[in-house]
């Protein structure tokens, strides 16, 4: 009784922390995706309200290649209050295959959460990220202002995937 308990409380276990790198329904990660293209520097455009990067300012997000075959994910934001700037270093890996934006992400231990790359332009400028659910979401941008047409295509896209306008926090202005 005991071993069949274990199982399901690891089976258990284990589905919860698999719907944490899953894709949200409605969205479709990017392909084809080419990763070389999208490492390096990101801007944080807008955001949705997290604890975990609340009262941050000026976020960036750096990615780049791991020994591993992942990918190094360092978001660096400032926070007015403390006066300070914050980093928190993570790694990546494809949840798929490496032609699908569909990645998952940690911070922390062996907890991962879904990185789901809903849009992407042509020109790798600028990025819709979606977590595990709607509940999450980032646009990110190679300049810290975007084109304010880009900015409204890509709100328009959330706003077809079930994110309202009303639920962004913007950082920079789109111009």
């Amino acid at each position: 009784m005991k071993t069949l308990l274990r199982f399901a409380l690891l089976l258990g276990s284990s589905l919860i922390l698999q719907s944490c790198t899953g894709t949200p329904a409605g969205v479709t990660p990017v392909t084809p995706f080419e990763l070389n293209r999208y490492l390096g520097e990101w801007h944080e455009i807008a955001r949705l309200d997290h604890r975990f990067e609340r009262g941050l300012t000026e976020v960036t997000a750096n990615y780049a290649m791991r020994d591993d075959g992942g990918v190094q994910v360092i978001n660096r934001g400032f926070n007015a209050e403390e006066s300070d700037w914050q980093q928190a270093e993570g790694k990546a890996y494809f949840v798929g295959d490496s032609n699908t934006g569909a990645l998952k992400v940690s911070f922390f231990g062996p907890f991962y959460g879904g990185y789901n790359i809903a849009r992407l332009s042509d020109d790798y400028s600028v990025a819709l990220v979606v977590g595990p659910s709607i509940d999450y979401a980032w646009l990110l941008a190679r300049s810290k202002t975007p084109a304010k047409a880009l900015c409204d295509e890509y709100m328009a896209f959330a706003n077809s995937i079930g994110i309202s306008a009303q639920q962004w926090i913007w950082l920079q202005q789109c111009q």
